[in-house]
């Protein structure tokens, strides 16, 4: 890594929630790294149902968290440390059972621990069904986070993986690490 390259490397943690649009954080995780961030996996237990925690890790270059007893390094919680550590947290995809976990401080999984104890800025690409996109308490939700100062990206409308067509698909990737990006910079200028 160049010297200019080191100076704007960031720590990104990418949450995966348990969607079949969870195939595509190995994608978004391999962008990261490309835009030259540090970046560390935290899955839900369904998110492992979806895609390997192995496929992330070696995409990643670290280890993934998928549980609070994946920490046992050293004394200090290893889910409190990555949200220190955090300059972005981007979750994609975002359930809208996350969703609501995150709107209502639950903090039941690493993950949720994470968005929880951070500082950092907070992205959520959601994917859904349509109908739980649009339902009043999924919308409650994301009014209460937007007003917390959490970004969302999506979803976008098209085919979905339940046979509906309509909006609730992952927003594309390329325009996830996009904004991630963004936020980054945005970040750096003000605590500049």
């Amino acid at each position: 890594m160049s010297a200019s390259a080191a100076a704007r490397s960031k720590t990104v943690i990418l949450g995966v929630t348990g969607s079949i649009a969870a195939y595509k954080a190995a994608e978004l995780a391999s962008l990261l790294v490309k835009q030259a961030h540090e970046v560390f996996v935290v899955m839900t237990t369904d998110a492992t149902e979806f895609i390997t925690p192995l496929t992330l890790q070696t995409l990643s270059k670290n280890p993934v968290t998928t549980s609070f007893y994946d920490e046992k390094e050293n004394w200090r919680p290893g889910h409190i440390a990555l949200a220190d550590r955090a300059n972005l947290l981007v979750i994609a995809p975002a359930t809208a059972h996350v969703i609501a976990e995150l709107a209502h401080g639950l903090a039941g999984h690493p993950l949720t621990a994470i968005a929880l104890a951070t500082r950092a800025p907070i992205l959520l690409a959601p994917a859904m069904n349509g109908k739980m996109w649009e339902h009043a308490a999924t919308q409650d939700n994301v009014a209460k986070l937007k007003a917390r100062g959490v970004e969302f990206i999506g979803p976008e409308e098209g085919m979905l993986a339940c046979g509906y067509e309509g909006i609730g698909r992952l927003w594309k990737v390329d325009d996830i690490a996009f904004r991630a990006e963004l936020l980054l910079s945005q970040h750096d200028k003000r605590i500049a």
